[in-house]
């Protein structure tokens, strides 16, 4: 049996219902992303759809042109988040790799990269740059809080002890959006703007989570999260480098485990991380913590620096990272939205 490879043009609520009826689904290959793409980032969404001979549905791929002077050509799946990558039968995924593959050689792309969770069916070669840490979670909190170490316990509690009070809700977005600002600048990393964020609460009002820390009435720790089927994921974190010692970030997790486990989730997901990276080790303390190895395809250029997106940990942008973490914050957050929606 062969399928056919084009376009998407069909109605949200098919793409969604074969999405969701996928093992490997993830929030991010929901068809409300296109409309938050194309509204804040104005980018190309080239989403595929692979049908077989009866014109059913058997395969899907979310693909985004993120295309600038500075940065280069790519077509991701799916830019800035964690996952994407074609979902459906096996030989609709190759089919959807080989169509993706030929758009990218067609149009000179500088990368193409399929953000999988799993392996695939295709001849693409592979990066396992990033990975993702899971926690799997018991039925109660009591159970999971007995699984954590006494170290991870005393940080959440020195937390309380210091009256630090976690709030969660749709409220609580400019006040994430406030930390995670500052805490970008301090890395040297341009943050994607109030819009993109607003545009995500919009579209995704059941699905989103924003939870913030408070010393006070100053929001020092935050988190932005989806909930999708049985798992909760951690896709940004912030926190301010000036209360550290207060190990605010510490209590906002856990508040979320729990909230997880109260909503039915029996995956909390940290997010991605660089193998061996702080990030990394901060996700692992956190009880029965495991690692899940990324699957991400790619088509590059010859040279290695076009063998991934570009990151303020590459040398060639060094020079700017410093810069930028000395600019006042709002500086950076007139400029970076227009910086970082170049790099996906």
């Amino acid at each position: 049996m062969t399928v056919r490879v084009r376009r998407f043009s069909g109605h949200g609520t098919e793409w969604d219902g074969f999405v969701r009826s996928q093992p490997h689904w993830t929030h991010f290959h929901l068809y409300g992303w296109r409309s938050v793409l194309e509204r804040v980032f104005e980018h190309e969404c080239l989403y595929l759809e692979a049908r077989d001979a009866t014109d059913a549905l058997v395969g899907v791929l979310p693909l985004v042109r993120v295309r600038s002077v500075v940065f280069g050509h790519y077509l991701v799946s799916m830019p800035f988040v964690n996952y994407g990558g074609p979902l459906g039968t096996e030989m609709a995924v190759r089919a959807l790799c080989e169509e993706s593959a030929r758009l990218a050689q067609q149009d000179g792309v500088r990368l193409l990269e399929l953000r999988s969770r799993l392996p695939l069916s295709t001849e693409l070669a592979v990066s396992h740059r990033k990975l993702t840490v899971l926690l799997d979670l018991p039925a109660s909190e009591k159970a999971l809080w007995d699984s954590f170490d006494a170290n991870v316990r005393r940080r959440v509690r020195r937390a309380q002890k210091e009256g630090i009070e976690v709030r969660i809700g749709g409220d609580q977005l400019e006040a994430f959006y406030k930390v995670f600002a500052i805490h970008m600048r301090d890395l040297g990393t341009p943050a994607q703007s109030l819009a993109f964020f607003r545009a995500i609460a919009e579209e995704f009002p059941h699905d989103v989570r924003f939870a913030c820390a408070y010393l006070g009435d100053m929001p020092i720790a935050c988190i932005c999260g989806f909930l999708w089927g049985t798992e909760f994921e951690v896709t940004w974190a912030s926190a301010l480098r000036s209360h550290k010692h207060l190990a605010a970030n510490m209590l906002v997790y856990w508040t979320l485990m729990q909230r997880a486990i109260a909503e039915g989730a029996r995956t909390f997901n940290f997010g991605r991380s660089t193998p061996g990276s702080g990030q990394h080790r901060f996700k692992r303390q956190w009880g029965a913590a495991r690692d899940e190895t990324l699957w991400w395809y790619q088509r590059s250029e010859a040279s290695e620096a076009a063998q991934s997106t570009p990151s303020p940990d590459q040398s060639r942008y060094a020079l700017a990272t410093q810069i930028w973490r000395r600019l006042p914050v709002a500086i950076t957050n007139r400029l970076g939205p227009s910086i970082v929606r170049y790099i996906p």
